[in-house]
């Protein structure tokens, strides 16, 4: 497979490694980024960062809370302009109002907004604004307490990213304080008993290939993936994280000392995981004009 420049480039952004240690990376691994990444890793030559989501979707999330329950919904756009108009920000807030009686995305397409379907109504927006837009996804927690956070909001309960954080005793504002974290710091999961064994197994796989390449004995190596762990564990794990707002504490002491037990939480992104096709404005145009 032909290694282009973009490919480096994008290599390169998502570990900090030099030009030549990306170009070689992904050679080796015949143009798989995220075999790259490892293979970086591997030799030392790259950060330990968490590989980040193909963000490149338009549109907008939208969240409410009401009676011990908060959603969050997706509604995707072709364009940025079209989350700044306000005939699709009114229909989004339609959207995840309407996402408060349902259970799933699809049961939520079928749900009643104005005397119409949800997906009708979409429908209709998507030939009034002329461009093309869906409902991609809806998540929900549950609590005596349910928080909300909106990142780059474009209106109330409108934005890019939302956050929702569900609690057991504790009160909104610290709720608020979490959902804030969860925004900044993105965990993966709550706590380490419900993060995906496949993610655990794979970091593992990959910290002992670090480890070998030390060169030192494997009664050495196991203690070195036991510590590397519990540092992983603590990076990706809402409970482990160090607070945002005092990291002096971890999150679970944090909401230990505001009386308060996390017992849930949704972090949701515009156009996470979607990779999206990238346009040549002047070859378009040129089209255009054809």
């Amino acid at each position: 497979m032909a290694i282009t420049a973009k490919m480096v480039k994008e290599l390169r952004d998502q570990t900090g490694a030099g030009m030549m240690d990306a170009k070689k990376a992904l050679t080796e691994n015949d143009g798989d980024m995220d075999a790259a990444v490892d293979w970086l890793r591997t030799k030392g030559l790259a950060k330990a960062a968490k590989k980040s989501g193909r963000v490149a979707a338009e549109g907008l999330v939208g969240l409410q809370v009401a009676g011990g329950k908060g959603v969050v919904i997706e509604v995707n756009s072709e364009t940025d302009f079209v989350g700044k108009n306000a005939e699709f920000q009114e229909m989004v807030t339609g959207i995840a109002g309407a996402a408060l009686g349902v259970a799933d995305v699809e049961a939520l397409k079928a749900a009643n907004l104005g005397g119409k379907s949800v997906a009708d109504v979409l429908t209709d927006k998507i030939a009034t604004i002329g461009e093309n837009m869906s409902l991609r996804r809806m998540a929900s927690v549950e609590g005596d307490v349910v928080a909300s956070y909106i990142h780059n909001a474009a209106a109330p309960g409108l934005g890019k990213i939302g956050v929702l954080v569900a609690l057991k005793g504790g009160d909104e504002a610290f709720g608020k304080q979490v959902a804030m974290h969860v925004a900044a710091a993105n965990p993966a999961s709550l706590s380490e008993a419900d993060l995906d064994p496949a993610v655990v197994e794979h970091e593992k796989q990959v910290q002992m290939d670090i480890a070998r390449e030390s060169g030192k004995p494997e009664q050495v190596i196991e203690k070195m993936i036991e510590g590397r762990m519990k540092k992983f564990m603590a990076e990706v794990t809402l409970l482990g994280q160090a607070f945002v707002l005092n990291p002096d504490q971890t999150v679970a002491e944090a909401a230990k000392a505001a009386g308060a037990e996390i017992s849930g939480f949704v972090r949701m992104e515009v156009g996470e995981g979607i990779e999206k096709k990238e346009e040549d404005f002047a070859a378009e145009v040129a089209a255009m004009q054809k």
